[in-house]
This record gives C-alpha cells, structure tokens and sequence, in this order.
C-alpha cells in the first residue's frame, strides 16, 4: 500500500507499506510507462540494474501483461572485473536469472567481465554510442552510488558513457552484506559501469530502493546536497524520475 507520495526539487518519491507494495508498484507504473512507450516507438532501449534490492520489482515486472519483449532491447548497469563468467554473483548472471531469461527480450547486451577491461569498455561503449537509452531501472546503493559511480568516482560531467573503477570500502561491504559474497576479500575491487551521465540521459528513470540498510542513503538523495558525495542525488534534477521506497528505507523522510 502506497503510504505517502511528495516531490523534492524534480524527484517523485512513494513510499510503501512494505517492500512486496514497493516492488508491485513501481513494477506497475513500468510496465504502464514500457505499453504506452512502445505504442509510441518501434522499439525501446533499456537499461537494468542487478542487486538483490530489485527482486521484488523484476519478479513483478516479468509478469505484468501487454509488454511486447521483443521490442525492447535490455542493457545492464555494471560488472565486476575478473569473475569468472559463470560466477553466480556476476551481475549479467543476476539479470539472466532475474528477468533476462524470463521474458523474450528482443536482444540482450552483457558488459562481460573476463576480457580485458579496455575491450569490454570499448565494446559496450560502441552499443551506447549507437542507442538512445529511453529508460533506466536501478537502485542506489548504502554509499548513495548509482550503478557503481561511488562518492570518489562519480562524476556528474562524466565524458565516459562506461569506465573501469574501483569500488570504495562501503559498496564492497555492502555485497557481503546483501548475501553476494561471504566475505569482504571475495568481493572484487575493480568494475565496469555506465557512468552518471549515460544513466541520467534517460528519458525516464525509475528507481527501487528497499530496506533499512539504505536508509541514510535515501535521506541523502532526498534531502543533502545534489553533489557527488552522494551520486544518487542527481536524480532529483532529472526531468522524469520516480523514487520507490518502502518504510524502512524511507523511516528518515516519511
């Protein structure tokens, strides 16, 4: 059940009962806003995140009705550098197991993270350079990073469209925490990501952020300053940007 619905600067923000509400709702208006998107277009360009703060959303979303799949095109957010491709915790393999395999997507792009990184970059890049991304579903992490753009990498006048980082102390922790990896030295120190501005050149973002490890970083987004200490705030200058919160991500701004 929605609890509470306002606006910050651009930025809609619902925040739900519960995260099941939270992620049946924002998969709602998706799926609404993909129908109505492809009654307009031929095809659409999508982009997706991977982490477990989405399961809820892309459980509902591959089951909403009146979506033709084959019209739209999926992208992913980010990849650790160095798994092995059939590493479980590999974020294109979250996605195949989430909704990539679920749903017949008219193509599918995985970032890939064997190669060598400058490979993979120019690869994905070239995809980028050819396409409009029309939306962005995606989360924010315990650092307030969006994709893995954390505090010290972002970039809000990024010239990257994708780029190799290196992932800060918290989001690393943060994939212990989620359950990913067991323990802080199996979490790898490098990543591939799309970059603050290829994310924010959306036309439409929806972004789902769950539970009270993400509280502070809700509160960040919602209230601090829009500044790289805390990537996710840029959100709130976005032209058409939806923030989804149940109430414990959201106990700081209700």
């Amino acid at each position: 059940m929605l609890k509470k619905e306002f606006k910050v600067d651009k930025l809609d923000i619902k925040i739900y009962d519960s995260r099941q509400s939270m992620g049946e709702g924002a998969a709602s208006e998706a799926a609404e806003y993909l129908r109505n998107l492809l009654a307009r277009q031929d095809e659409a360009w999508a982009v997706f995140a991977a982490a477990p703060s989405q399961n809820e959303f892309l459980e509902e979303l591959s089951k909403a009705p009146g979506i033709d799949w084959h019209r739209i095109h999926a992208l992913h957010m980010d990849e650790y550098v160095g798994l092995p491709s059939s590493a479980p915790q590999g974020f294109g393999n979250f996605l195949r197991r989430a909704i990539f395999d679920k749903v017949p997507f008219g193509s599918v792009d995985y970032i890939g993270g064997e190669a060598d990184a400058d490979t993979l970059v120019s690869r994905y890049d070239a995809i980028l350079s050819r396409h409009h991304v029309d939306v962005v579903f995606m989360g924010i992490g315990e650092n307030g990073h969006i994709a893995f753009n954390d505090p010290h990498v972002a970039d809000f006048n990024d010239p990257a469209r994708i780029k190799k980082v290196d992932l800060d102390l918290v989001c690393r922790q943060q994939q212990v925490n989620d359950g990913c990896f067991s323990c802080l030295d199996e979490v790898p120190e490098y990543a591939l990501t799309l970059t603050v501005p290829t994310l924010f050149g959306a036309d439409r973002l929806f972004c789902i952020v769950p539970s009270s490890t993400k509280a502070n970083a809700v509160r960040a987004t919602v209230e601090g300053p829009v500044e790289e200490s805390c990537p996710a705030s840029i959100l709130r200058r976005h032209k058409a940007a939806t923030l989804y919160v149940d109430s414990d991500s959201g106990k700081y701004i209700l």
